[in-house]
């Protein structure tokens, strides 16, 4: 509910009285998954939060040195569209993006894969929470196409395992003194 607000109309004795609406709402806490091509892990983990987040979180993803022209791979796609999950505005980019002062601001950094993790990263704005949450590539795996879609499939329940407790951990385990913390211990979920 509003607070209500006392406005002086046209004259001097009508008095209006409206109701103004707060917004109770606070922002998104905005992560960032990095991976080193920026094509599989961290894809999915940029679509499942933004699936599950309920606007409560706004995810990105980035590689530390996406290939030329790199795009998302086409089974992660494949996999997040069965899944349910939007693949709208999914590309592959560089870090370097969220490094520039322009960039939207990141409350918190997700390293998911253990190259990205022992990469020395650009300076964030803010000085974010850092935490690596390793995955196995399910893009190295060998053999026909159900066993790497099925692959895939296994990194996304994975993710999404993790990305549950996480956006179901209490309001006062992200703040920003806390957010570390909390991804970290998640690392071990």
């Amino acid at each position: 509910m509003g607070i209500i607000e006392c406005v002086r109309a046209s004259s001097y004795a009508e008095i209006q009285f409206r109701e103004i609406t707060m917004n109770t709402q606070p922002q998104p806490l905005n992560v960032l998954f990095l991976c080193t091509h920026n094509s599989a892990r961290s894809i999915l983990a940029e679509a499942m939060l933004n699936h599950l987040g309920q606007g409560r979180f706004k995810a990105y993803s980035a590689g530390s040195s996406p290939r030329e022209n790199q795009t998302p791979h086409p089974l992660a796609l494949q996999t997040l569209t069965k899944a349910g999950i939007a693949i709208e505005g999914l590309r592959s980019k560089s870090w370097d993006e969220f490094a520039k002062p322009d960039a939207p601001h990141m409350d918190l950094v997700i390293t998911v894969c253990d190259n990205a993790a022992g990469e020395v990263c650009p300076y964030w704005p803010g000085q974010p929470a850092t935490a690596h949450w390793g995955y196995a590539d399910p893009s190295e795996v060998q053999g026909d196409e159900s066993k790497r879609l099925e692959a895939f499939r296994h990194t996304l329940h994975l993710i999404g395992r993790r990305l549950e407790l996480f956006i179901n951990l209490p309001q006062a385990s992200l703040d920003r003194l806390s957010i570390e913390k909390s991804a970290r211990n998640l690392s071990q979920a």
